[in-house]
């Protein structure tokens, strides 16, 4: 079939949509195409065909941020409705009008949903505490309604696929599990420096504040890699005494991630306790038991079955700084413990926390979409 990925808000080698989704269904025959709104032009990369639309506006002012939910998901939009595909596959809530569109269309369309976003809505900084919750229950009975016209749901975690199931027949879970290929090293414990790692998105909601302000109870260092995505943040972050204890690497590509993966020795994956973090499944998290690195993981119920069942690290309050201090301390004091939970998560990610199991699901549900359009073509 062909198939166009679009997004008018993710860069064009985002993990999710083009390292795995993307790169998944070019290899499994299909013609895929991927359109982003970033303005570094066309681009062939592993078999997955890239459009670009142009330039996003600068998404950390609010006039940016209307702009790109506006001017930008019609260009995204036309360039799909351009391309005729078989299927269009969307990555962003701010595209389900486009989606709509398409549908009316006569284009069967695929909704993907990263975050629970309802509950992410409650957290976001941006838009005032006390309208919070009226916008959060208004874009919930929005986001309801669109599902039942979309011909299928991809979800990130079961907990939203189990959100969905009620409102369409087609939905499933494609978690973001590492894939083992790109992330596992044979390094050796004695090779890595005495160091720990956070990877990913830097807000205050990921926790952080309290990794910062832990780090002067420690002899480590923290290997910091990802996007700052809230103004200001950094520099308040760098006023705190545990800055001097940070190597700030910036936004790594996937080679510099395995890097710092294959170097640290603790992973750490603090999100404070909101409701769209409760029930997420962090790639971060996965990423570290990969790596054969023990992790330091806040005390949710989820996160608690997951590491207490592979035995591969030590649980904390996020909000807590000696309390992540103590962890971070006891895992690098105690070299046989921190190897032992590094060797047992690693395992669990090869029995249990794979892309490939997942690539697997996102093919078959393509199988069963390529046999509607057949049948519709008879």
């Amino acid at each position: 079939m062909k198939i166009v990925h679009f997004t008018s808000a993710h860069p064009r080698h985002d993990i999710r949509i083009f390292v795995k989704e993307c790169v998944s269904l070019a290899r499994a025959g299909h013609e895929v195409i991927l359109v982003v709104a970033d303005g570094q032009g066309a681009e062939i990369r592993q078999g997955v065909h890239i459009v670009d639309v142009g330039p996003r506006p600068d998404a950390s002012a609010r006039r940016g941020r209307l702009g790109r939910m506006t001017a930008t998901t019609r260009k995204v939009c036309e360039a799909v409705l351009a391309l005729r595909p078989d299927v269009a596959h969307f990555h962003d809530p701010e595209l389900i009008p486009a989606g709509l569109r398409l549908r009316r269309a006569g284009i069967r369309v695929v909704y993907d949903v990263h975050e629970d976003v309802p509950r992410q809505i409650l957290a976001k900084h941006w838009i005032p505490a006390a309208v919070r919750p009226l916008v959060s229950r208004g874009f919930e009975t929005f986001e309801n309604h669109a599902v039942r016209r979309f011909d299928a749901i991809v979800t990130s975690t079961p907990h939203i696929r189990d959100r969905f199931t009620p409102l369409n027949a087609r939905v499933v879970d494609v978690c973001n599990y590492p894939i083992l290929e790109e992330l596992v090293r044979d390094t050796p414990w004695d090779a890595r420096r005495n160091e720990v790692c956070y990877l990913g998105g830097i807000s205050r909601i990921r926790g952080i504040g309290p990794i910062i302000s832990a780090l002067p109870h420690t002899a480590t260092r923290l290997n910091l890699a990802g996007p700052w995505s809230e103004p200001g943040l950094r520099a308040q972050m760098e006023r705190l005494p545990g800055w001097a204890r940070v190597n700030d690497l910036g936004v790594l590509d996937r080679a510099g991630v395995a890097d710092v993966l294959s170097r640290s020795k603790v992973g750490l994956v603090t999100l404070f306790p909101t409701p769209n973090y409760v029930d997420a499944l962090p790639i971060k998290l996965f990423e570290y038991m990969a790596a054969g690195m023990p992790v330091i993981a806040s005390d949710f119920p989820l996160w608690r079955e997951i590491v207490t069942d592979a035995g591969c690290g030590l649980l904390v309050n996020p909000e807590d700084a000696p309390a992540i201090a103590a962890a971070i301390n006891r895992l690098l004091g105690d070299e046989s413990m921190a190897r032992q939970m590094g060797e047992a998560g690693r395992q669990a990610v090869l029995s249990r926390y794979s892309w490939s199991a997942e690539a697997q699901k996102l093919v078959a549900l393509y199988a069963q979409l390529e046999r509607s359009v057949l049948r519709a073509g008879a």
